[in-house]
């Protein structure tokens, strides 16, 4: 499988594009910007792009989905309960000070227990709602890697001060849905350096007592 991590925009979202080498196939998650540099490890690898997956509203993770969906045709994945962020891009914009990006209908429903196939993977869609109430991981068990967003990072987690955020309710999403992954379960988080589940259990901060 092709994993490549390009971090893009302002606050350097790690976007992830996945492809399978045998159909040429491809999923890209959290396309926030630089979407020319995408587009180009797409080139690179002779790879189709079948969804856009969307982990959570906020615009560094969503403002460039409209011009990679415009450029490839692949539909949009989100949850629902993200849509009112979404809906309010240009708040969001101004919190920045940057110019509000162009918007795109959500085409599915990312909800929890979902799938989707890329090759011979199957990303399995996990609702980790407390960063915000829409966010989604992806957990990919064929590859051991999961998809955080902004829900765990390497020694923290998602921050909780921002609309649709709780604190209580994002430690619940990493207690049930992430922590009794594989311990070597490689973690992409939304931002800064890859980690692993067990490193997380041993030294996050945050976790103890979880």
């Amino acid at each position: 499988m092709i994993h490549e991590i390009l971090p893009v925009g302002m606050l350097q979202c790690n976007c992830s594009i996945f492809g399978d080498e045998q159909t040429r196939d491809a999923i890209v998650i959290d396309p926030g910007d630089n979407i020319v540099e995408i587009l180009a490890v797409l080139a690179r690898h002779a790879l189709k792009v079948q969804a856009i997956v969307i982990t959570h509203a906020h615009i560094d993770h969503i403002g460039g989905a409209a011009k990679l969906k415009a450029a490839t045709g692949a539909p949009v994945h989100m949850n629902a309960s993200d849509q009112d962020l979404y809906d309010h891009l240009d708040v969001q914009a101004s919190w920045l000070r940057m110019k509000t990006p162009e918007k795109t209908s959500i085409d599915t429903e990312a909800r929890d227990g979902d799938t989707l196939g890329l090759g011979g993977a199957v990303f399995h869609v996990l609702h980790t709602p407390g960063h915000t109430q829409g966010s989604i991981s992806l957990w990919i068990p064929e590859e051991n890697k999961l998809i955080a967003g902004d829900t765990l990072f390497r020694d923290s987690i998602g921050r909780t001060d921002l609309p649709g955020g709780d604190g209580r309710q994002i430690l619940r999403s990493i207690r049930d849905q992430l922590l009794p992954l594989p311990e070597g379960a490689v973690v992409v988080p939304g931002h800064g350096a890859n980690t692993t589940i067990g490193r997380e259990k041993e030294h996050n901060p945050f976790l103890r007592g979880l």
